[in-house]
């Protein structure tokens, strides 16, 4: 079944002065369960906008989505999804034991078994110690840890992130890409905004950049990473011993290497050099910067 199946959504916001703004312009994407998809765009590129309206915050303009089979925005959608804003923002005078303990029941979820997923999500997400101070007393960090826990406390099937890691320490980062990567393993969907390049290379199986309202490209990373080689360094060993760096294109390689070997010398080394998908987005960035938007 696909997790996510969004077709040709659209939304129009009247801005300053009456202005309008197409802010999704026929956006179509699925995704299936067990995929880390990110979503990754410049700031204003409509990524929180495709979100608010998969989770029924705002109302699309055109096209619809389902989650799980199921129309965006129900009851029914929503008890398949555990969603993180891009800003979560919470009850603070609760601690988030009491705050993971509402959104368990409002979930209606059994009280052993609540009372496990919490201490769970509480130990994992290292606020355990933390766990009876009210969250108005935590670091942004922290707050971001909370909405986190949140987000696994029922264990849905698809997990649909903005930003999970803004406001993170490198710690943080790291933990958040192992629960995803635990996520996929365990065959759940999870569907995450961001800008930065880095987190999708290490934790997604596919990316799609939008820019403008518009979904410019969707690929697999490892593809996009295969096909970013640009050439190619090479260590060579003489004759007397001594190890020499080259650097060849890719045309080059193969008779580099043939050559080196007829000459009695050792191959080493031979290791790509490639663009990264932090390439190709600023490349896309900048061959849009001219669009509307």
């Amino acid at each position: 079944m696909l997790a996510l199946d969004i077709q040709n959504l659209g939304k129009i916001f009247k801005g300053k002065k009456r202005q309008i703004v197409d802010a999704l312009q026929g956006v179509s994407l699925t995704v299936p369960e067990g995929e880390v998809f990110g979503f990754l765009g410049p700031n204003g590129a409509g990524k929180s906008t495709t979100i608010k309206c998969l989770m029924g915050l705002i109302r699309p303009t055109t096209g619809s989505a389902n989650i799980m089979g199921v129309a965006a925005g129900t009851e029914a959608s929503k008890r398949h999804v555990g969603y993180l804003p891009e800003n979560p923002a919470f009850y603070d005078y609760l601690s988030a034991e009491e705050y993971l303990s509402f959104v368990g029941r409002t979930f209606q979820m059994q009280e052993s078994l609540l009372q496990r997923r919490r201490e769970e999500a509480l130990k994992l997400l290292e606020l355990w110690d933390a766990r009876k101070r009210p969250i108005r007393g935590y670091s942004k960090g922290m707050v971001q840890r909370v909405g986190l826990a949140q987000v696994l406390i029922h264990d849905p099937s698809v997990y649909i992130l903005d930003e999970p890691m803004s406001g993170l320490d490198p710690i943080g980062r790291a933990l958040v890409k192992e629960i995803i990567l635990d996520l996929k393993k365990r065959g759940k969907c999870v569907f995450f905004s961001t800008h930065i390049t880095d987190d999708v290379e290490k934790v997604c199986d596919r990316v799609g950049i939008l820019l403008h309202g518009q979904l410019k490209l969707v690929e697999r990373v490892d593809t996009i990473m295969t096909q970013g080689i640009v050439g190619y360094q090479i260590r060579i060993r003489n004759s007397d011993g001594k190890s020499v760096d080259h650097q060849v294109t890719k045309d080059m390689l193969d008779g580099f290497i043939a050559g080196q070997v007829a000459s009695g010398n050792e191959v080493v080394l031979v290791e790509p050099r490639r663009k990264n998908l932090e390439d190709l987005f600023l490349a896309l960035v900048h061959n849009g910067a001219g669009s509307s938007s």
